[in-house]
């Protein structure tokens, strides 16, 4: 039997090559690619969500993963309609989002994981977006070492881009490589499932579903074109010239400057090069040099631009066009806007870009000949920056209107551990995202707030003064070095160490380097732990070997939370395993599920680990044979 690793790395090995693939739908039969899809969305925080049935992961096992596969090899599979719901968004309008049932989410990252083995290897550098090693802060960080000396900033975004995909182009666009006519209508099929609104049935003539796992692969498979048009069509004619013409005046002044330094006259030479440091050290308008650059995140696209507006707003036309004309698509009048880099900001990706420029600060230069001097070198570098209206919007949620810290009500009923952590992850998520922000120190202002909002609302919880707060949570905390000042609570364990939650200690620190990834590094993962349990097919519970499926739950936090005084056996489980599933037999996961006593033996922990590994160890014996 071949592994998903074998599978993809084949298929991957074709992208590179840019073969077609052929007889693609038969992959469709291997259970190892079902085993690996499983492993890697079982996590996601929506896999417990239902769409339009009440199914979930609860209850997958292999029986069920091979039902799939019957039924694709003989095509009697059928996609059902999403459930459609709405998210808010900033300017008060309203998102629609498509919540596929939960087979239909397995079969479509199956779907993905061999779409994007295949079309990876062969995707533009300038984009970013949903792809594994890759997101915002590669994106940015392409902005912050490859612009300098841009002039225009293109914002584009896409009018409702997913939901105004094309089908037929869609399906051209995988009819160029998928040599597969099943494998084509069974795309098809998913584009016409349609979605349920209000228990109302609707077809979809166009678009994706947002919140459909294969979506932002179709969408990247598709938007790759406008990738193609830019980097082989627009950036080798807006691009010429290897460098910008000299000043004359700037030449002249620097070189009467060298001349009295020479000379012994520093004074005059200081004044010359004082006058010359106004000046640019290069012709602006040269035009005899141009230079465009591209960036594009999923929908949203920003391009640098050094020349004259007249031919940053024909750019911005003929990309209107091209979307247009080649992709059916539009650009969205509110967002796509073209920006002076040094007198505004552009903004993308939660990120104000800019072009910094500040004649006053110098910075040291070692020349060829071994002297220093000093040289402007801030100019004409990109700066990225945390917007302030993103601190004032991120600081409304713990301050609302009034603009003091407040409690958050909704966390009342959490446990301290529990809203500690909650606080304690949300700032470092802020923190860990604007990281390549130089202003990044700004976020005090946010933090503070968090801090106060965090004390009220423990004193709320308890009904006790903030300074009390202080004095049974705080807790000093050692971070590189630094002493910082934090609350801390505690989840005592049978056994074992206390689950300990730590609030503040985040050093907010610029680092260029840091990585924000859509999808893991590594394209193909080794099976997860999950399923090496469920390949061991046996209960986790009383050790039967028959029939044995997933119990899932949604959070680790849901089993410490659990009322009343004695936990049941299972739970007590799941708490010692330190996971949020357990593979159980029918018997067993019945129980579970509705609450009843067990009265039937249950094996200990240790056979379960060393049956487990006993079992894992006959299957990697197998498959070598």
């Amino acid at each position: 039997m071949r592994t998903a690793d074998t599978i993809l790395g084949l298929i991957r090995e074709r992208g590179k090559q840019g073969l077609p693939l052929e007889r693609v739908y038969k992959l469709l039969y291997e259970r190892d690619l079902y085993l690996m899809a499983y492993g890697k969305i079982y996590r996601n925080k929506g896999a417990m969500t239902h769409g339009v049935t009440d199914e979930t992961p609860d209850g997958i096992s292999l029986a069920k993963i091979d039902a799939i596969i019957e039924a694709l090899r003989y095509e009697r599979f059928q996609w059902l309609p999403a459930r459609r719901t709405y998210i808010r968004k900033k300017n008060g309008k309203k998102r629609p989002l498509g919540m596929p049932v939960w087979t239909d989410k397995l079969v479509q990252e199956v779907v993905r994981l061999m779409l994007e083995a295949y079309y990876e290897p062969q995707f533009s550098d300038h984009s970013h977006g949903f792809r594994p090693g890759r997101g915002p802060h590669t994106a940015l960080r392409a902005i912050h070492y490859q612009w300098k000396g841009t002039t225009w900033l293109i914002e584009g975004a896409i009018s409702q881009c997913f939901d105004n995909l094309d089908h037929e182009l869609l399906l051209n666009s995988l009819q160029e490589h998928l040599h597969a006519t099943r494998c084509i209508k069974l795309m098809r099929d998913l584009f016409d499932a349609g979605y349920m609104e209000d228990w109302t049935y609707n077809d979809t003539l166009s678009g994706v579903p947002q919140g459909g796992i294969v979506s932002p692969s179709l969408s990247n498979i598709l938007l790759d074109k406008l990738d193609t048009c830019v980097e082989n069509v627009l950036i080798p004619q807006y691009t010429k010239g290897v460098k910008r013409k000299a000043n004359p005046e700037y030449k002249k002044l620097m070189g009467l400057s060298d001349r009295l330094r020479r000379q012994g006259n520093a004074e005059k030479a200081e004044e010359l090069s004082n006058q010359a440091q106004k000046l640019p050290a290069t012709v602006t308008d040269d035009p005899d040099f141009r230079r465009l650059n591209s960036v594009r995140y999923a929908d949203d696209f920003s391009l640098g631009f050094s020349g004259p507006k007249s031919e940053a707003e024909a750019i911005k036309q003929r990309l209107k066009t091209f979307l247009r004309e080649e992709l059916k698509l539009d650009l969205s009048e509110e967002k796509t806007l073209i920006t002076h880099a040094r007198s505004e900001a552009a903004r993308l990706l939660g990120y104000e870009i800019t072009r910094m420029h500040n004649d006053e600060q110098r910075t040291k230069r070692r020349t060829t000949g071994g002297s220093e001097t000093l040289c402007r070198s801030v100019n004409a570098q990109r700066g990225l920056r945390v917007p302030k209206d993103v601190i004032e919007a991120k600081s409304q949620r713990y301050s609302g209107q009034e603009k003091k810290a407040k409690h958050r009500a909704e966390l009342l009923e959490n446990a301290d551990y529990t809203i500690i952590l909650t606080y304690q992850l949300e700032y470092r998520g802020i923190a860990n995202y604007y990281q390549l922000a130089p202003n990044l120190f700004h976020l005090s202002k946010l933090k503070r707030i968090m801090e106060i909002s965090l004390t009220k609302t423990l004193a709320a919880k308890h009904q006790r003064p903030v300074v009390k707060v202080y004095k049974r949570y705080g807790a000093p905390r050692m971070v590189q070095g630094k002493k910082y000042k934090g609350l801390q609570a505690s989840v005592p364990r049978e056994g074992k160490s206390p689950l300990v939650a730590t609030g503040g200690g985040i050093p907010v620190k610029r680092n260029m380097e840091a990585t924000l990834e859509d999808r893991p590094s590594r394209l193909y993962d080794n099976q997860t732990e999950l399923v090496q349990r469920l390949l061991a097919e046996f209960c986790e519970l009383c050790g039967s070997d028959k029939g044995v499926e997933v119990h899932h739950v949604r959070a680790m936090r849901k089993l410490h939370e659990y009322p009343g005084r004695s936990k049941p056996e299972w739970l007590k489980r799941m708490i010692a395993l330190r996971r949020k599933t357990l593979v159980l037999c029918k018997r067993c996961h019945e129980a579970t599920e509705h609450g009843l006593p067990i009265t039937w033996t249950l094996i200990p922990l240790k056979e379960v680990k060393a049956r487990r590994k006993a079992r894992m160890t006959a299957i990697r014996e197998s498959r070598m044979q």
